[in-house]
């Protein structure tokens, strides 16, 4: 298996433009962050976790040519906001994606992209097959997943787990029960947004409390606001089984 961090930013406390802050000026790759979303391949298969806004630039610099399946977690339009982008894997393989998702988020891209729904389509928009799924395991294109169902706050949000990897972006509170999905993983991929209390997001505290919990072999922090502070400084701080994410990075299972 082999994970790519497509992106580990956040909507949330994204700078204004003439911002003068220290992650802002820096000239460190790390800390130039696209909103979240990561790419997953597995048994030969291609498989993308949330559409971002920033989805079309993340795939060219990744250089994906083919894509199996989308998952996304939740509705909001950080992470949904560039499923437009899916035509053109479309045009490439000549085939619908399946995309997986619970109701309320299926509901959401409905809403969105209703041309992408029409029983009409006007060529050339995205063409995808839609999955509802619901907290138990289910099957992407022959690959075994099991959904993990945490809270952003009142909002129910699915983190997935794959073979020995798990993804938990978006919140700020996920029960025993769930928890006992994550246990035994060797990588984590965990939300982080900032050293201050957030309504609905880990403070870093919070999320190194979570990762004592459960015990991965290797830790990476994702959702990263600006307001976290530079890269290379929160490192130092880490244990060295935790690492902050960075866009671009890759890693093998």
């Amino acid at each position: 298996m082999l994970v790519s961090l497509l992106g580990t930013g956040t909507s949330s406390g994204v700078p204004m433009i003439g911002c003068a802050c220290a992650v802002c000026r820096s000239v460190d790759h790390r800390d130039k962050r696209l909103r979240t979303s990561v790419h997953i391949q597995v048994e030969g298969k291609s498989l993308l976790i949330d559409t971002g806004p920033d989805l079309r630039q993340q795939v060219l610099r990744l250089g994906l040519t083919h894509l199996d399946a989308v998952l996304f977690t939740h509705e909001h339009k950080d992470h949904t906001a560039g499923m437009d982008e899916i035509r053109a894997f479309n045009f490439r393989q000549g085939e619908e994606i399946p995309v997986y998702a619970r109701g309320s988020v299926l509901d959401q891209l409905r809403r969105e992209f209703a041309y992408v729904f029409a029983d009409f389509k006007y060529p050339g928009t995205p063409c995808i097959s839609t999955y509802e799924i619901r907290n138990e395991p289910f099957t992407v294109v022959g690959i075994p997943v099991i959904p993990i169902e945490v809270w952003h706050h009142k909002l129910p949000v699915f983190g997935f787990r794959i073979g020995d990897f798990c993804y938990l972006t978006d919140l700020n509170a996920i029960s025993d029960e769930e928890l006992e999905k994550v246990r035994g993983c060797r990588i984590l991929i965990l939300d982080a947004l900032r050293r201050e209390p957030h309504l609905s997001h880990f403070t870093l505290r919070q999320a190194i409390d979570l990762v004592e919990r459960v015990r991965p072999e290797r830790t990476y922090f994702t959702h990263i606001s600006h307001q976290m502070g530079l890269h290379r400084e929160v490192e130092a701080e880490l244990p060295s089984h935790i690492r902050l994410g960075y866009d671009g990075l890759q890693i093998k299972l």
